[in-house]
């Protein structure tokens, strides 16, 4: 299909957007297209004004235009409590849930031995400094459970226990609504080890 050469480039980089293929990056630059010059404008400027502005939060590593963040700052919640998440999405994840009102850590990734990412590339330093004024009184680790958040929990473990921190894991297992049947293998095995007493 022929696109004249700006059409083009602009959908080539539509497609370098995760989860964006030929037919959407397609809708979006046609969508761009369509758009009034003051709202590209609008636009380019939000992108070059985040890249700019948001970056990681010294004491947390999450993302903001503040530092240290809005978060970390907030006095209204527990000091005593830090969740430690793989990465920005997964903070904003669980704030949709308005159930955990401590303070957060983002490692900035996962040890992954095939991407060549190991623990010197997260942020585990900072986290450890963060737990050196005895404040902090529970870890609550809150990694995917997968190869890569596995052992990257199994060396964050290694690391805490030692220090005397309560350390536990979100549970994992079946969503709301689903039946046992057509849960795999390893979901319900997850399910069975998260279980708590009623």
């Amino acid at each position: 299909m022929f696109f004249t050469r700006p059409l083009a480039r602009l959908i080539e980089e539509f497609q370098k957007f995760p989860g964006v293929g030929p037919k959407s990056a397609q809708r979006m630059a046609f969508h761009v297209l369509d758009l009034s010059h003051e709202e590209v404008r609008g636009l380019a400027d939000a992108i070059i004004d985040a890249k700019q502005k948001v970056k990681n939060c010294s004491v947390c590593s999450h993302l903001s235009a503040e530092d240290p963040c809005e978060l970390c700052l907030d006095t209204r919640r527990d000091q005593t409590t830090i969740c430690v998440v793989a990465d920005a999405r997964d903070v904003i994840a669980l704030e949709r849930t308005r159930e955990y009102r401590g303070l957060y850590h983002v490692l900035r990734g996962l040890i992954s031995p095939l991407e060549g990412k190991g623990p010197d590339q997260l942020s585990v330093k900072e986290l450890l400094i963060r737990l050196h004024d005895g404040a902090v009184q529970e870890i609550i680790l809150a990694i995917n459970p997968t190869v890569e958040g596995d052992a990257t929990v199994l060396y964050l473990t290694r690391l805490i226990k030692p220090v005397g921190i309560k350390l536990s894991r979100i549970a994992f297992g079946l969503p709301m609504g689903s039946d046992l049947e057509y849960a795999d293998d390893m979901t319900l095995s997850k399910s069975l080890e998260g279980r708590r007493e009623i």
